[in-house]
């Protein structure tokens, strides 16, 4: 559950008159700013809720008295697994299961805590474990793909903006073949954030399951882990939607580049 902060691009170009105000010429002020300040805001409310909900349950100590540490060891032993390390790492909401190093890194807030938000990110990390003692089909594709969407993000950083000033400064194609490599790199994005949710919402059923089968957590205890899943599930939500948004206005502007290009 590691969440990072989403950007959303503004064109800085040169201005130009246009139909639609001051925009760079054939650009869609619906593309350009709207679609994209709402998905940043989306973002925003949705990190927003995932700390307040998390903060909220971080202050009632579970009847079990177990700490983040003590449940994903439990739990992976219910399972048989004991080639899983449990460690802790330092950020807020850090927390990750690595496949290549079979390692579960629990942030300092979830692995010594007692709370019933640090249960429920603790087992929902957890369940990644499991779906990889599964070999759970979403969960391969997602770990194939990370090195490509790596590369691809940090490609993407430099052809859009680039791609972008070279196509409205000179009010020509010079941008045309950057911004296409950005479209095919914010595909991959895409591909790749879609990917992302069955395999979060999966981990976190799991883990509101094994939390409620092993006695962990009680009928009362479980709203509250439920809830920071939820709560969790929404940034992965909105990490989708920002790279929709951004995929769509860069193919918007391609488009316009296409439209402008014929006699």
């Amino acid at each position: 559950m590691v969440l990072g902060t989403l950007s959303v691009g503004v064109l800085t170009t040169e201005r130009q008159v246009t139909p639609s105000g001051w925009l760079p010429y054939g650009a869609d002020p619906l593309w350009v700013f709207w679609l994209p300040i709402a998905a940043f805001i989306f973002a925003l409310i949705a990190q927003a809720r995932v700390q307040s909900t998390f903060r909220r349950f971080g202050k009632i100590t579970t009847r079990s008295g177990l700490t983040g540490a003590q449940v994903a060891d439990l739990l992976l032993r219910s399972r048989g697994i004991s080639d899983v390390r449990v460690e802790a790492v330092r950020g807020f909401l850090t927390d990750h299961y690595d496949p290549r190093a079979k390692t579960l890194r629990l942030s300092e807030q979830v692995y010594a805590s007692r709370s019933i938000a640090a249960l429920g990110v603790a087992a929902h990390e957890t369940g990644h474990a499991l779906q990889h003692a599964d070999a759970h089909a979403w969960l391969g594709l997602r770990s194939a793909m990370v090195p490509i969407v790596q590369v691809a993000s940090r490609l993407c950083m430099y052809l859009l903006p680039i791609g972008m000033m070279l196509t409205y400064g000179s009010g020509g194609r010079s941008g045309h073949w950057l911004l296409l490599g950005a479209a095919v790199g914010l595909a991959a994005v895409v591909l790749f954030s879609l990917v992302t949710l069955p395999v979060e919402i999966d981990a976190s059923m799991r883990a509101l399951r094994l939390l409620g089968n092993s006695g962990v957590l009680l009928a009362d205890e479980l709203v509250g882990a439920r809830a920071v899943l939820n709560a969790a599930a929404w940034t992965y939500v909105a990490t989708a939607a920002a790279a929709i948004v951004e995929l769509l206005r860069v193919l918007t502007m391609l488009a316009s580049l296409r439209s402008r290009s014929r006699p």
